[in-house]
């Protein structure tokens, strides 16, 4: 009895062994996708008045776990019964990430009505205003979660083919929320950096103290960290969709001169498919404006 008990304990140490190698392996393989969800989420999430970041984050972090539950199940079932569609939903996840990159690129160099996420919530009066649009932010920023997560995912199981099913639940189940906690985690980091720094700076005795200077640090570093990971997230969503194409698509794959580094030529196929898709909606707007009008 004591022997067999032995015996379990030994297989689950082995098993967690190379859950922890595999994980490894995969940690490494998703940190660039893991960045880019990062600086996406960080610019999707800011903008907001400060006593709404938090609860808006908490929601989008919800919804990001909600997806996890979605996407690990369908993503085990489709790897093993129906790999084709695992490639269909990323080249539409391709192209709807492409849309949102090359979408901002767009508004940046034609003038458009659109406000900035804190123009519109100054704009508004009531709260019910205030809360339809951060629930319009946080819809958005949930689906493109959803698609970045799917990419995670993806990519982790394509580390652990081959492996028995109970390891490749338990690696790509950890690498999920792991992805969730440590990026929603460092975004809330940051949106509340200017709250940080008024607080050293409140609590500090003189303003030629340590905690006044980096409190004052904080407070004027958060416009720029926002300011540039917005830039980062545009070039992150595009970069992103050029490489879905890249790794799903052979032509394209084989079109790419083996002198243009990788990042750039991915960056550039994420641009071509985003203004490609950014037309597409233009002109479906177009057409279905005509008709009901």
């Amino acid at each position: 009895m004591a022997t067999g008990f032995l015996a379990i304990l030994d297989d689950i140490a082995a098993l967690m062994d190379d859950v922890a190698v595999m994980s490894k392996v995969a940690a490494k393989k998703t940190a660039g996708i893991l960045g880019d969800d990062l600086a996406v989420n960080a610019e999707k999430a800011s903008g907001f008045v400060s006593s709404r970041e938090i609860p808006v984050l908490w929601a989008i972090t919800k919804g990001s776990l909600l997806n996890k539950l979605i996407i690990l199940p369908i993503a085990f079932l489709l790897s093993s019964f129906l790999p084709i569609a695992i490639t269909i939903i990323l080249l539409l996840g391709g192209f709807y990430l492409g849309f949102e990159g090359a979408e901002k690129i767009y508004h940046f160099f034609v003038p458009h009505k659109k406000n900035s996420k804190k123009e519109e919530l100054k704009q508004v009066e009531t709260k019910e205003e205030i809360l339809a649009l951060e629930k319009e932010r946080v819809k958005s920023a949930i689906l493109t979660d959803f698609i970045l997560s799917v990419e995670i995912v993806i990519i982790t199981l394509g580390t652990v083919v081959g492996e028995p099913i109970v390891e490749q639940i338990i690696v790509v189940s950890l690498i999920a929320i792991l992805a969730t906690i440590g990026v929603y985690g460092i975004v809330a980091l940051i949106v509340r950096m200017d709250e940080a720094g008024y607080y050293l700076i409140e609590k500090s005795n003189k303003e030629s103290g340590f905690k006044f200077k980096l409190g004052e640090f904080l407070v004027a570093a958060l416009p720029k960290v926002i300011k540039g990971l917005t830039i980062i997230g545009t070039i992150a969503l595009i970069l992103v969709s050029g490489g879905i194409f890249v790794h799903n698509l052979d032509f394209i794959h084989h079109l790419i001169p083996e002198a243009i580094p990788s990042m750039i030529a991915e960056f550039i196929i994420g641009l071509i498919f985003g203004f490609f898709a950014v037309v597409i909606v233009k002109l479906f707007i177009k057409a279905k404006k005509r008709m009901f009008n």
